[in-house]
């Protein structure tokens, strides 16, 4: 028959350790392995392939390290200003020159007709002008002698009328001879009055129209100039004094007016040209202070102009030498330049590196204590040289942080290091 079978507390304690153990290891087991696979934000890392620093207190010397190329101070472009047939070429590319020296000689047989028909036009003007001017002199040369004749008139009734105003008074002369003269005296009294209101009156006007005329003939005078001047810009003349540069006329060949044929460099004063990356438009300005280094020489620049525009990722600033450099420079050639953009003081640091690039200095992965892994934090950084970076916020001294390439870390927040 059956039993009841009596347990021991040893096989109760044995039974129940066998049912809940398994279950547990399992969950300790599956915790170990949640721990040991990296979350989708994570990304492990060999410890050799990143390079750390250390957040520390240094002195941070504001400046910029430029490779600047040789130019010519001023440039000025030669122009066609009219156009025709290149007939002659006197100077040739590279030649030094000074103002006014010729460079070329161009024909153009329709101008030159154009030009002498236009020459006879105003020649004919200005003879009508001269014209008129000698008119407007004899209408007042005219009235002249007209007022002069009138005056002799007067003068010699007023000498009548005396002699016979003695006569009456001795009584050699009657009343009604005597009225006559006094008459005569008064008709030419008058005459020689209206007379001289009437040049007063075309003195004003031959004033007026001999400056119209005068005018007229400085303007014609003008044109002529003109006319003439552009059959002698069939002559191409130097502007300035400097080095003749892009100038490749040749015999035969066709001008239009305005082409541009050249260029005068200056000789022997220059600047210099730096292309500078974008994240520095806002710190190089004009004034700056700046230094080349040529050959063994230290020359001191400034920093004269700065073209807001931006190109590919890069502004151009001009720099000025503030004495003279040394013979030699040639246009294009590369020298290397340092401009200062502020004193030396002490900031918290780190060494500028491939992780600015891919952070633009406003993120960091900060190793944690353990050296075991990183995580990205937002900084803040300012200025920088080619050795530092200046950071004014979200890191501390001591911290360490990876300032390798940052290219494989773009969609991760944290790091695993083996």
């Amino acid at each position: 028959m059956d039993r009841k079978v009596v347990r021991s507390p040893r096989q109760i304690f044995m039974r129940r350790l066998v049912r809940y153990g398994g279950v547990g290891v399992a969950v300790t087991g599956a915790i170990i392995l949640w721990r040991m696979v990296p979350s989708a934000s994570t990304l492990s890392v060999q410890s050799g392939q990143i390079s750390i620093e250390t957040v520390l207190p240094a002195p941070f010397l504001d400046y910029l390290p430029v490779r600047a190329a040789v130019a010519p101070l001023t440039t000025t472009f030669v122009n066609a200003v009219q156009g025709g047939e290149v007939a002659e070429v006197v100077a040739h590319d590279g030649a030094v020159l000074k103002k006014g020296d010729v460079l070329a000689r161009l024909t153009n047989p329709q101008l030159q007709l154009d030009v002498t028909s236009r020459e006879a036009q105003i020649a004919s003007q200005l003879g009508a002008v001269s014209a008129q001017r000698l008119s407007l002199q004899q209408t007042r040369t005219g009235e002249d002698t007209a007022l002069g004749e009138a005056r002799y008139a007067l003068l010699k009734a007023q000498r009548e009328l005396q002699i016979h105003q003695q006569l009456h008074d001795q009584e050699f002369e009657s009343d009604a001879n005597l009225r006559s003269f006094r008459d005569e005296v008064e008709y030419d009294s008058k005459h020689v009055h209206q007379l001289e209101e009437a040049r007063e009156r075309d003195l004003a006007v031959a004033a007026h129209q001999s400056e119209e005329i005068d005018q007229e003939a400085a303007r014609l005078r003008n044109n002529l100039a003109v006319v003439e001047a552009s059959l002698d810009a069939l002559v191409l003349h130097a502007p300035v004094d400097g080095r003749l540069t892009n100038f490749d006329l040749q015999p035969g060949q066709s001008l239009k007016a305005g082409d541009k044929i050249g260029q005068i460099d200056s000789e022997g004063k220059y600047r210099l040209d730096a292309d500078i990356d974008e994240f520095y438009l806002g710190r190089v300005a004009i004034g700056e202070r700046a230094q080349a280094d040529i050959g063994d020489v230290k020359l001191p620049l400034t920093v004269a102009r700065v073209h807001p525009q931006v190109t590919n990722g890069q502004f151009r600033a001009e720099l000025t030498f503030d004495k003279p450099p040394p013979e030699g420079l040639r246009r294009g050639e590369s020298v290397d330049v340092r401009i200062t953009l502020g004193e030396t003081h002490k900031a918290l640091v780190l060494p500028n590196g491939a992780w600015l690039e891919g952070s633009g200095g406003s993120s960091a992965f900060i190793v944690a204590p353990n050296g075991k892994s990183a995580d990205r934090i937002n900084i803040a950084s300012g200025r920088r040289n080619p050795e530092q970076v200046e950071i004014t916020g979200g890191l501390h001294e001591g911290d360490r942080v990876i300032v390798s390439s940052y290219n494989s870390y773009k969609k991760f927040n944290h790091l695993a290091i083996h």
